[in-house]
């Protein structure tokens, strides 16, 4: 009964509660593959620049909204993440700045001029619910939408997975078969910004990373293959969605930075416990020195 009361019930009696529940589970499986690909890829950081460069694109949906608008910040925020790594993937291949420091110098450009623009047209809490998110406030819409960018990543990703994934570990070879790694290249940027809008109406611009990095790296210390990491990374997403909002609605807390840090806890206990954890390395470390 106290497992009910404590698991179940807040689902069973508030509407808010389950909305929430689905959209971070659908926001897990999709940008948990993601994130897989972008670490394997080197570019972490580049995922969390993105995140802030989806910033000035919402809030240009803001204003010609009048509002807080799902629909107008969204295509805002989609056309604004494209533009910069599009942007950013053009200044590296025409200068001598690599493709890292194009996406940082764009980032907090975007930024700072996303948060310029909410402050000057919105108050405080607008600026709050564009950076933070309100997850606990996702209507059926919401819902929706992130469903659907959760839908079509999997497809796609299901679609471009060899392309995507030589690119990954060999784009010479992919070059050199004439595989158009630029064109998978494009795709693959188009879903991680997409699930980044996916993230920021749920988590914020500031967290909308999280849910994308922190299963991945996850993935990494538990999984051996790369399908192996894509299942490990979506469900320590849709878990901690879970676990973090159980914890908001107990502890009173902010759902958003609750669920992060649950998975910041799962993250932490799998770098002591998983096989490449640090136990087992200093089990291994022991057994060979006896």
């Amino acid at each position: 009964m106290m497992l009910y009361t404590a698991v179940v019930e807040p689902f069973v009696e508030y509407g808010f509660m389950r909305r929430a529940l689905v959209a971070s589970m659908a926001l897990g499986l999709g940008s948990g593959p993601v994130g897989v690909l972008l670490m394997l890829r080197r570019m972490s950081l580049v995922g969390d620049a993105m995140s802030h460069a989806v910033l000035p694109g919402a809030a240009i949906g803001f204003l010609v909204a009048g509002g807080l608008s799902l629909l107008a910040m969204g295509i805002g925020g989609l056309v604004a993440g494209l533009s910069v790594a599009l942007l950013a993937g053009l200044v590296s291949r025409t200068t001598k700045l690599k493709e890292d420091a194009s996406f940082a110098s764009f980032y907090l450009t975007s930024l700072a001029l996303g948060v310029l623009i909410v402050s000057l047209h919105g108050s405080n809490l607008d600026l709050l619910h564009i950076l933070f998110g309100t997850i606990l406030a996702v209507n059926a819409q919401a819902v929706y939408l992130v469903a659907g960018i959760s839908c079509f990543s999997l497809l796609m990703l299901a679609l471009v997975y060899r392309p995507l994934v030589a690119e990954c570990f060999d784009p010479g070879f992919l070059r050199a078969v004439g595989g158009m790694g630029s064109f998978y290249h494009i795709i693959f940027l188009l879903l991680v910004v997409l699930n980044l809008v996916a993230g920021f109406q749920a988590l914020g611009t500031l967290m909308a990373v999280g849910l994308m990095m922190l299963p991945a790296a996850i993935a990494q210390l538990w999984a051996r293959t790369l399908p192996g990491m894509f299942a490990v990374a979506a469900g320590c997403a849709s878990l901690s969605g879970l676990i973090g909002l159980l914890a908001s609605y107990h502890l009173s807390t902010a759902s958003g930075p609750s669920i992060i840090l649950t998975a910041s806890l799962i993250y932490a206990l799998s770098l002591i416990f998983s096989p490449c954890g640090a136990l087992w390395h200093f089990v291994k470390r022991s057994h060979l020195t006896g």
